[in-house]
């Protein structure tokens, strides 16, 4: 159902069953897959491609050129995949480079005035509670979760299972499967709650706590703690993807 009075591309790629509201705008090369809903007053645009079944709420604006003051022109994506919810005023941009996209997974839910910029890639079952904001080129790991009004650094990335506190400024790495919270942020403990509900044993949530020990409270340099976790702990999966994370850090976590 597509309302009168919205304002679509005849160029635009419209899948079956979506619903179109009051003064939406769909560009030319814009991409809705099946069964998508835009409430009134959504801007889609640029060149953004959609799985099936997302939801806009009114007044959010996807898919519009960059912020980035080093764009240069060129062909720039958007692309986004199933079951995404994006609330009301939600802005997300495409990427900067001719040829890039920003890439946000599926199954994501992002609370009202949320922001992510050009070049961000994103995962799967991500929280982002209002004003959240990424700065360009952030990477977000599966389930995590941020707080309202959490401001993250340029080139960031934010490890899987983890949480933000609100309010809080991430100028560096955030681990799996900690928490973190502040202005700068500092690592608080792990996830515990998270990591109950989504399942994770009783072994490697000990195994996580303690190598939170040993790169946060036991005050010894990254690189010997990370020896020590190795030589230490079960090699869990989670433990081996901690130390990994970490290891691949291009700025360093916080801790």
């Amino acid at each position: 159902m597509i309302h009168p009075t919205a304002i679509i591309h005849p160029q635009a790629k419209i899948g079956d069953g979506c619903e179109i509201g009051p003064y939406c705008v769909v560009g030319e090369h814009v991409t809705l897959g099946d069964d998508c809903k835009l409430h009134s007053h959504v801007v889609v645009d640029g060149h953004t491609k959609t799985g099936r079944a997302n939801e806009f709420f009114p007044f959010a604006v996807i898919g519009k050129k960059t912020q980035d003051l080093k764009w240069k022109g060129g062909v720039t994506r958007l692309e986004i995949g199933d079951r995404n919810v994006f609330r009301e005023g939600v802005t997300v941009h495409c990427a900067t480079d001719a040829g890039d996209a920003t890439v946000i997974g599926s199954d994501n839910l992002f609370l009202t005035y949320v922001h992510i910029a050009h070049d961000c890639i994103l995962g799967d079952h991500i929280i982002m509670s209002g004003y959240a904001g990424l700065a360009g080129h952030v990477v977000v790991e599966d389930h995590a979760i941020l707080g309202g009004y959490t401001a993250v650094h340029q080139f960031c990335r934010i490890g899987k299972f983890s949480m933000t506190g609100g309010c809080s400024r991430i100028p560096l790495d955030v681990p799996p499967f900690m928490i973190v919270e502040g202005n700068p942020a500092e690592t608080r403990t792990i996830n515990k709650v998270g990591l109950e509900r989504n399942g994770f044993s009783n072994e490697a949530q000990t195994a996580l706590r303690n190598a939170y020990k040993l790169i946060v409270r036991e005050g010894i340099p990254l690189a010997e703690a990370l020896a020590k976790i190795e030589a230490e702990l079960p090699p869990l999966p989670e433990v081996r993807h901690l130390v990994q994370f970490i290891r691949n850090s291009g700025r360093g976590i916080i801790k």
